[in-house]
């Protein structure tokens, strides 16, 4: 059965110099259309009604936890180029090396899965008797993608609808459990994908990347805001491609810019991570489906990633 918000259609109209804000749907169930109004009047805010009856009585859909999976992280950017499943596989990786963490790596980007790549796994997961998919392993990280059901060179063209029944699948027909940690690597923009993760599941907090560059920043700042208007925690910004390193004088030259990432961590009162230098060593492993921190663990780029891994951890202790 579809979500209220996948059956219906819905224009907000919000008026600044009221307390209540006026709500018009395009709906086929006027019940839920005056639920909605009578929640408004009483003075409650949209963005608060976030516990599970409250989201019952709106319609919107509850949020429950993956089985067996106890924080769920989302890297996201907002824009497509930053090297976002780069860092979200080396993430996974470091939780996982850290200590003796129980990581997952979920590829939520549909159209283009990147981490069957970035892993070296192919092949189609298997089906066990509780007809779940087994995620695939490698590097002791349970990863599933899209790009293990569909055949690599093969296009998916599909409506927001069968997107989400994906997504849906991807995150409860998967035997996920028993997990520490399940990174999402997260699609670029924020849509449908989005906008069905952040309302269906609880998640622990968000990472942000992005690149020094103007252009990147603005769409990160966009990220930043949809997980602020779903109350999904900031953990923290990642600066991708901070500067560029010479392989052969070691000579470091800005050529995206610099701080651009600081300035986003000011602006909402988080912090940088970690600033990825753009090296070739991460770029030629990357594409050969070995991830720097596992071929190269002594590289600086890989103390990064653990130092990163370790600030996440601290954070979700907290």
């Amino acid at each position: 059965m579809l979500s209220f918000l996948s059956r219906y259609y819905l224009i907000t109209e919000v008026n600044k110099n009221s307390s209540l804000a006026c709500f018009r749907f395009h709906l086929q169930n006027k019940v839920q259309y005056y639920a909605a109004i009578k929640v408004l009047k009483a003075g409650l805010k949209t963005s608060n009604l976030r516990d599970t009856k409250d989201r019952k009585s709106q319609g919107l859909p509850v949020k429950l936890p993956i089985p067996g999976v106890n924080n769920v992280i989302a890297v996201a950017s907002g824009k497509g180029g930053v090297g976002k499943s780069t860092i979200s596989v080396n993430l996974a990786l470091a939780l996982a090396q850290n200590s003796v963490h129980k990581v997952g790596l979920l590829d939520a980007d549909i159209f283009g899965p990147s981490i069957p790549t970035l892993m070296n796994l192919s092949g189609q997961p298997e089906i066990n008797h509780q007809n779940l998919m087994i995620p695939l392993l490698n590097y002791s990280v349970k990863c599933m993608s899209m790009g293990f059901l569909v055949d690599e060179k093969s296009a998916v063209v599909w409506r927001g609808l069968m997107v989400m029944s994906a997504i849906q699948k991807l995150l409860r027909n998967v035997l996920w459990g028993p997990l520490d940690f399940l990174v999402i690597d997260m699609p670029p923009g924020t849509g449908d994908v989005q906008l069905s993760i952040t309302q269906n599941i609880p998640l622990s907090g968000s990472i942000v990347v992005t690149t020094p560059q103007d252009l990147a920043l603005l769409d990160a700042r966009r990220a930043v805001d949809m997980f602020r208007q779903v109350n999904v925690p900031n953990l923290g910004i990642i600066e991708n491609m901070s500067v560029f390193v010479c392989p052969k004088c070691n000579h470091h030259e800005h050529i995206f810019g610099q701080e651009g990432g600081q300035s986003i961590a000011n602006e909402i009162g988080s912090e940088i991570l970690g600033s990825i230098p753009l090296v070739k060593e991460l770029c030629f492993l990357s594409d050969n489906g070995q991830p720097v921190v596992v071929a190269e663990p002594e590289n600086p780029v890989s103390l990064i990633f653990r130092c990163i891994a370790d600030k996440v951890v601290r954070k979700l202790s907290e």
